[in-house]
């Protein structure tokens, strides 16, 4: 068990603060090479766990003795109360759903509930619910890109009643790497439309072996139970597949590009070209939400390690909107 000397309530930002693991969950089960696992983590009761919230699209920097400190935004809960606050767990508790790829995110993925470890945080700019209120709302989350939008989706879904249409595009490498898969089908409750994609079926689907057309139908079965039988039957290919549906009207007839919003998480190269596909359909700039990740350090604009054009992007960012991101992103290696 890792051990922090006990520190007195401070608003320093540089200065984490204690929280235990309350529960660890492996998120893919199936996936082979992959280690994802979400937190369950309270802080320790005082000033600082009485004040804490967060924001959908926020992070947190988790740090750990001996090996170091590293971004991770919220997961969210599932439920919440305010649209905004976004937290079903007891007051100074919250969720992380993490990827074991470096140093420190291995060194996590060794810990056990009852452990302890760093917080700093919440950092970064959220997602701009308020600016989606009384419109359609497409959400594009690739990867582990729908960890940051699941707050989103859980606010979107406490409040329905503010919101016009809702979807969750959805792509992932393979069915055994589909993040939540069984909270997906579960959010048609809400009237939120869930359609997904893969990149490699783990098996031939029926009676498809190649991309399906944008005039195709998304089907109807239970992506749980495909997933756990170790088939696949829905579409193959890029997010931007499911986005490019809405270009015929007989599909979408009540498809309004003038009054949809649109968020997208997930790598880079897969948000850029959701944005252009967005664009296409006539969706404005100005209406597009990217979440841009670099290496954070500092989490308060003061380092440069994540400078990103004129961005920090722990501070502006991580997520920024589109029209104020697009000419950075046309730059390479930037």
């Amino acid at each position: 068990m890792t051990a922090f000397a006990p520190q007195p309530p401070t608003n320093d930002p540089w200065l984490p603060h204690l929280a235990t693991i309350r529960s660890i969950e492996n998120e893919l089960p199936l996936a082979n090479n992959t280690t994802v696992f979400t937190l369950e983590l309270e802080l320790q009761p005082g000033h600082y766990a009485q004040n804490y919230r967060f924001l959908p699209g926020q992070f947190n920097m988790l740090y750990l003795p001996g090996a170091g400190e590293v971004a991770i935004s919220h997961c969210g809960p599932h439920e919440s109360n305010s649209a905004l606050a976004c937290n079903d767990l007891p007051q100074g508790s919250f969720r992380h759903t993490i990827r074991a790829v470096g140093r420190v995110t291995n060194a996590i993925a060794q810990l056990k509930p009852g452990d302890s470890i760093g917080i700093r945080g919440p950092f970064g700019s959220p997602w701009p619910i308020e600016e989606l209120c009384g419109h359609d709302v497409l959400i594009l989350a690739g990867g582990l890109g729908i960890a940051p939008l699941r707050p989103v989706i859980y606010a979107i879904a406490n409040h329905r009643n503010r919101f016009n249409d809702v979807c969750v595009l959805y792509g992932s490498r393979n069915p055994s790497t589909i993040l939540y898969h069984k909270e997906l089908s579960s959010w048609k409750k809400f009237d939120i439309q869930v359609e997904t994609t893969v990149d490699q079926p783990q098996a031939p689907p029926p009676a498809q072996s190649q991309p399906q057309s944008p005039n195709e139908q998304p089907p109807k079965d239970t992506l749980s139970e495909t997933i756990e039988a170790n088939t696949w039957n829905q579409a193959i290919g890029p997010v931007t597949l499911l986005l490019d549906r809405r270009l015929s009207r007989s599909l979408y007839p009540s498809f309004q590009p003038a009054n949809t919003r649109v968020l997208i998480c997930g790598p880079e190269i897969m948000m850029h070209y959701c944005a252009q596909s967005a664009r296409k359909l006539g969706i404005a700039p100005n209406s597009i939400w990217i979440s841009m990740e670099r290496n954070m350090q500092c989490g308060v604009g003061y380092c440069g390690h994540c400078q990103w054009g004129p961005f920090f992007l722990c501070k502006d960012g991580p997520v920024l909107r589109y029209d104020l991101a697009e000419p950075f992103l046309n730059i390479k290696d930037l």
